[in-house]
């Protein structure tokens, strides 16, 4: 007699609003420190002399590509080092390659052009999500990754020497 084998349990696929949200969050933070960091770029410049900002084609050319460098290495970051940004664990979410293996961070940088190129024309790539058995959209697709609900992950008391058991 045969004991059937369990089926390892189906991933819960994350949809457009909880992604959404997850996102506008990351923005959120990423924005919140390059301002920071901005400031106190400012402050110290002042302090040595008289800061004035001066906002012109330059100037915003290189802001536009320091947000750029910021973004892709924020998101290529977080993605292969824990598989979530801070947005997507608030919101019990992961990206993890189809094969359910955490993302490299070739394959994550991937992931953030594919994110440029889905955003065109008026985030049409994103759409898929909506349509898409496994919720994946264009970027999805093009770098081979799944976005998945995940248990919160609880850190593990640490008993230490005469701590109790």
């Amino acid at each position: 007699m045969s004991v059937a084998q369990p089926h390892p349990p189906v991933a819960a696929y994350a949809g457009i609003v909880t992604r959404g949200v997850a996102f506008v969050l990351d923005l959120l933070i990423l924005n919140g420190a390059l301002f920071g960091g901005a400031l106190v770029v400012g402050l110290i410049l002042e302090a040595f002399g008289t800061f004035k900002v001066d906002l012109d084609l330059g100037g915003a050319l290189l802001a536009g590509a320091v947000w750029i460098i910021a973004f892709a290495a924020y998101f290529t970051t977080w993605w292969s080092l824990t598989g979530q940004t801070p947005g997507m664990r608030a919101l019990g979410v992961k990206v993890l390659t189809t094969t359910g293996d955490r993302l490299r961070p070739r394959r994550g940088l991937l992931r953030v052009v594919a994110m440029a190129v889905a955003a065109f024309p008026f985030f049409a790539g994103y759409l898929l999500i909506l349509v898409n058995d496994r919720r994946r959209g264009l970027h999805d697709l093009i770098a081979r990754t799944v976005v998945v609900y995940v248990e919160r992950e609880r850190p593990v008391p640490h008993r230490g020497v005469g701590a109790p058991a």
